[in-house]
């Protein structure tokens, strides 16, 4: 199944994605994309509903229908540095011996398909094509073995990344990963049925209709189980929660000379069986 949220900034509704390319509405059955809309036994009563039988929504999806980020509400926006050893290798780092956890602010959060803006005074704003993990059920501890049961769906994810204010100007990475717009998230959230190998993905992003990333999650060095089980260890995992797992190679930090967002870009990026986002960059006013 796959879980979308459509409509104005600020108003998105619920909804799914039928056979067709059409968008259901799922407002009778569910109030958002969201909290316990999420966990299991909520998805699975989904699933039971024919989408024939759902209204249809006028519009195309990410044509003349906004689709906003597929989860609403985000607790949680955790990130996973690293997690790509040819990515290390290009930004001059070694693979760190455990997974290196930072967060994106929540206010970051848009649509696959809204404008990035640069921050004011960015030198180096960056992409970064990422697999999003968003958790159903929640909890402490989990289990490596049992993480998957945790796993409401996957979804993509732009982690925009500002390098100066990121590693140049003191204090953790934080600083240069949440500013606003910096959270592209979605078109949907994808159910784990529908995804024969979370594994074995095609991931790609493209600046100005030139590939920059092309690889695949079979080359990441800690694995989503393992990524949940590890972060649930240092805080309570949420219905909701959202780990980004980090970036293969062909940021523009490791290109030769370095490129750097500066304004009027369109940047196009997907995941194999996840859908595709497609961002305008606007320099900072």
């Amino acid at each position: 199944m796959k879980l979308l949220r459509y409509g104005p900034v600020g108003h998105e509704k619920p909804g799914c994605l039928d056979q067709d390319g059409r968008v259901r509405d799922l407002s009778e059955h569910v109030s958002d994309i969201a909290g316990d809309a999420l966990l299991p036994a909520t998805i699975a009563r989904l699933k039971t509903l024919d989408p024939s039988s759902l209204p249809v929504v006028d519009g195309t999806p990410q044509d003349d229908l906004r689709l906003g980020a597929c989860v609403g509400q985000i607790g949680k926006f955790i990130c996973i540095g690293l997690n790509y050893a040819d990515h290390a290798a290009e930004s001059g780092l070694d693979v760190p011996p455990e997974p290196v956890i930072f967060n994106k602010w929540t206010s970051a959060v848009i649509g696959p398909d809204d404008d990035i803006v640069i921050p004011r005074g960015s030198k180096k704003t960056d992409w970064e094509v990422e697999l999003g993990v968003v958790i159903g059920a929640g909890g402490s501890y989990i289990d490596e073995a049992d993480a998957l049961d945790h796993v409401a769906g996957f979804c993509v994810i732009n982690d925009v990344s500002e390098r100066e204010y990121q590693l140049e100007r003191a204090g953790t990475w934080d600083k240069g990963k949440g500013c606003d717009t910096f959270g592209p998230t979605g078109p949907w959230l994808v159910t784990p049925d529908e995804i024969a190998n979370h594994d074995a993905l095609g991931i790609w992003l493209e600046v100005d209709g030139t590939r920059y990333q092309d690889g695949n999650t079979s080359t990441m060095v800690y694995k989503v189980p393992h990524l949940i089980s590890y972060c649930s260890q240092f805080m309570s995992l949420q219905p909701g929660d959202v780990i980004s797992t980090g970036t293969p190679p062909g940021v523009g930090m490791g290109q030769n000379p370095q490129r750097y967002l500066a304004g009027g870009e369109v940047i196009r990026l997907g995941i194999d069986g996840l859908g595709v986002q497609t961002q305008r960059v606007n320099a900072s006013s």
